[in-house]
């Protein structure tokens, strides 16, 4: 069975209104359409894991699904997330293997990166610049970061988001 928009979710809705067999059926109609969704943007053996994190999320969500709104919409912005939270895990991973393969003698390299980084947060306004700095150099939490900068959540998450999309046009343009 393909997964229809009306049938999952009307699944959805009696599931929230506590129909354990609606709610099986739209977990097992849920992790087919998932299994297919990632096996698109990820590697075969991750695939399960991912849908298997996704349906916890969904689970965790459940009550903040509104049905009178689509549903596969809304779980496939739950698995984007999710994806996008593996993909980090990995790339983290991957590149704490490479530094611990790294020599001694590279602090050249780390210098300069860290001037190149220096040098381009130059370009970016003030508040783009501290909000980026605090959250993706530092790893604070938007929290943490708004209360060390002086920022609004909002404001802090919005002054990221303008501050990587003028950081990649720069670094384009070079």
């Amino acid at each position: 069975m393909i997964a229809r928009e009306e049938i999952m979710r009307d699944l959805m809705r009696r599931s929230q209104n506590g129909d354990k067999q609606a709610y099986a059926v739209l977990l097992e109609q849920t992790a087919r359409w998932l299994a297919r969704f990632f096996a698109r943007k990820i590697s075969a053996d991750a695939v399960d894991d991912l849908v298997q994190d996704t349906l916890i999320s969904l689970h965790n969500k459940r009550a903040s699904y509104d049905p009178s709104r689509p549903f596969l919409p809304w779980l496939a912005a739950i698995a984007r997330y999710r994806w996008v939270d593996r993909l980090r895990k990995t790339y983290r991973h991957t590149a704490d293997e490479l530094k611990d393969q790294h020599s001694e003698g590279s602090h050249e390299d780390v210098v300069g990166a860290k001037i190149s980084i220096d040098r381009l947060l130059t370009q970016l306004p003030e508040g783009q610049a501290v909000a980026i700095r605090l959250v993706k150099i530092d790893g604070l939490s938007i929290s943490e970061a708004c209360i060390k900068c002086g920022q609004s959540e909002p404001l802090v998450k919005v002054n990221i988001h303008r501050g990587l999309k003028k950081l990649a046009a720069l670094i384009e343009s070079e």
